[in-house]
């Protein structure tokens, strides 16, 4: 079982501009559309674990809703999952070993995290056991960083670097428990 973070940040850590905004990920031209490792990363995982942001993120996007595996939206605010949706997500609340227990029990073993504050959250429970994080060679200044405060300080090793469109570093980490 492992719980995954699959995520681009900028240079200086930041996962959204200071507006929230997401067009700083296409700052290096990808014309013929490479993956970054998406596709193996998704054949591998079971379902994706989301906060209620990122959900709306996604749910904004001019485009079909992009996951075929099951989603699980983190929320305490939502009630009912909204028009439209009902086939797509299914909500889920509670201490997040509770839900990571819950949905591996359920046969989720393999977790794709997403979200800022939801990797925040995931990592201040000790609960990530690998980090694929995608740097786009780009300094924002500001907006919302992928990492928060933590407890005391969590180990990782690199597994493996890849390098995209001569620009774009990819670094895959396990943590070291």
């Amino acid at each position: 079982m492992a719980n995954i973070v699959f995520i681009a940040t900028s240079l200086d850590g930041y996962i959204a501009d200071k507006n929230g905004g997401l067009d700083w990920l296409h700052a290096i031209p990808n014309p013929e559309h490479v993956d970054m490792g998406f596709g193996p990363l998704m054949e591998r995982v079971d379902a994706l674990v989301m906060g209620r942001n990122t959900f709306e993120t996604v749910a904004g996007f001019d485009c079909e809703w992009p996951y075929t595996k099951p989603v699980f939206v983190l929320s305490n605010t939502l009630t009912q999952v909204p028009a439209g949706y009902e086939d797509k997500i299914e909500l889920v609340r509670g201490p997040l070993q509770q839900v990571v227990t819950t949905l591996n029990q359920r046969g989720f073993a393999e977790l794709y995290i997403d979200g800022g504050i939801t990797i925040q959250q995931f990592l201040h429970d000790d609960l990530i056991d690998e980090m694929i994080l995608t740097t786009i060679p780009v300094l924002l200044g500001g907006g919302a960083p992928l990492f928060g405060e933590l407890a005391k300080s969590q180990n990782f090793k690199l597994a493996g670097s890849d390098i995209f469109l001569d620009a774009i570093v990819q670094s895959h980490y396990i943590r070291q428990r």
